[in-house]
């Protein structure tokens, strides 16, 4: 990956924690300018320190901001424009878990809070980011953080999970409609992912979720990191409008019907189902 964002010039929103903060690391590792957006100036400027620690403080910057509300993505734009002088990746990561509980118990105000945090900021993210990318005329690449939870059911609240396939839909949209100013658009739908915003401060709180992966190690926010670090490199110059999915696995084993890993029956034996044919079922157990 080395030179393949050499000097390029990023915003991350949500970059004060969690994912964001891994992914504002690995793009400074990688040469990367970074413009840090979050609402939390705390967890912002901790992320600087982080930065001037490893002797990065003059490719990095933090403005605060509310991602829900235009004059804040706007004045974000233009402060990465102003620090570095053109812009050519957002990484439009901000994030909450938003409304939870049964629909019925879920307020208007809960709902359109979810909303204008998780969906209204990636539309007000690719409008601005979009907006600056084609007055420079070297194009750029735009990335969102999606869900597994906008893919398929069960994944979130219902809330959070409408909310992030919206996000989806936005992405394969867009892209079609920036591609011709080779502004790539794309997302990255993580799954269970050991964050702040995940396990607030008490991780083995989380580790069923981790087990009912197929993949053994738990999601790190560098493993998000990594992808978004791919996906806005020249390496993926030919990729848009992608959803790429990041969870060990999970959405691969399906709804899991039957159980997940060792305890899906079908793992523990072996043979052939004939169905009504008459003829009897094939079954061996495995050790």
């Amino acid at each position: 990956m080395a030179g393949k964002l050499q000097d390029k010039v990023a915003i991350i929103t949500g970059g004060g924690s969690g994912m964001g903060r891994e992914t504002v690391l690995r793009f400074l590792d990688e040469g990367v300018k970074v413009l840090v957006a979050d609402l939390n100036e705390d967890n912002g400027k901790e992320t600087l320190s982080l930065a001037r620690a490893r002797g990065q403080g003059e490719r990095i910057g933090f403005i605060r901001t509310d991602v829900a509300l235009e004059r804040d993505v706007a004045a974000m734009v233009d402060e990465a424009q102003r620090l570095f002088g053109t812009l050519d990746i957002a990484y439009l990561n901000a994030g909450v878990g938003g409304a939870f509980g049964p629909i019925a118990e879920t307020t208007v105000e809960g709902w359109d809070y979810t909303f204008a945090v998780l969906t209204r900021s990636v539309f007000l993210g690719m409008k601005h980011a979009s907006i600056a990318m084609k007055s420079h005329g070297r194009g750029g690449a735009i990335l969102s953080t999606a869900s597994i939870a906008g893919i398929v059911g069960g994944g979130g609240s219902h809330a959070y999970s409408a909310a992030k396939a919206a996000v989806i839909s936005l992405t394969e949209n867009v892209a079609a409609e920036l591609a011709p100013h080779r502004i790539r658009v794309n997302a990255i739908a993580p799954g269970v992912i050991s964050t702040p915003l995940v396990h607030r401060g008490r991780p083995e709180k989380f580790e069923q979720q981790f087990a009912r992966q197929p993949w053994p190690e738990r999601g790190e926010g560098s493993h998000i990191a990594a992808a978004a670090a791919f996906l806005c490199s020249d390496d993926a110059r030919f990729i848009t409008g992608e959803v790429l999915k990041v969870d060990g696995g999970l959405l691969a084993q399906g709804i899991a019907l039957w159980g997940a890993g060792k305890d899906n029956p079908f793992l523990r034996t072996a043979g052939v189902n004939h169905g009504t044919t008459g003829k009897a079922m094939e079954v061996r157990r495995l050790e």
